[in-house]
């Protein structure tokens, strides 16, 4: 493996599910908006227009929410591993890193570092079957190509 060969990991199933559960949510909210006129039941209150733009707005924000779990994304190259999962960041170099792990019924992969921690990659889901697989064959032949340069020098 060469210096400039770079492994970049986005997950595909969450996107697609995430996006298309945020339009829905604007969608769905902004049509209960469009339905939210005159009395509010058996109070003294009536629907204004600011309570139609307060509901889009919520469907705007419960979108954004679903959004959050389209982030995680793993890049990695000769000299380290950048992990970034739905909250956080993590870089790192390979020689901190013991093993790449996709455990048999693990929803995504993960990293074993030599301090016997855990790192999950959200990245690389078993949801994607064959891309994340991929994903792990490509991170590991990177560590073992990494490892191999330190044992020599």
């Amino acid at each position: 493996m060469s210096d400039s060969d770079l492994v970049r990991l986005r997950p595909r199933r969450i996107r697609v599910v995430c996006w298309s559960s945020a339009v829905a949510l604007v969608v769905v909210f902004s049509l209960v908006a469009t339905s939210l006129h005159g009395p509010t039941g058996f109070g003294y209150g009536t629907f204004q227009r600011g309570d139609q733009l307060a509901m889009i707005g919520l469907g705007v924000l419960f979108a954004l929410g679903a959004l959050l779990f389209t982030r995680p994304r793993v890049e990695a190259d000769a000299h380290g591993v950048r992990v970034r999962n739905i909250i956080g960041s993590y870089e790192l170099p390979w020689e901190v890193v013991r093993n790449v792990r996709f455990d048999r019924g693990a929803p995504w992969a993960s990293l074993e570092l030599y301090d016997d921690d855990l790192l999950p990659m959200v990245a690389l889901q078993a949801a994607d079957k064959e891309l994340a697989v991929d994903g792990v064959r490509a991170l590991r032949r990177l560590h073992r190509a990494r490892q191999a340069t330190l044992a020599q020098g």
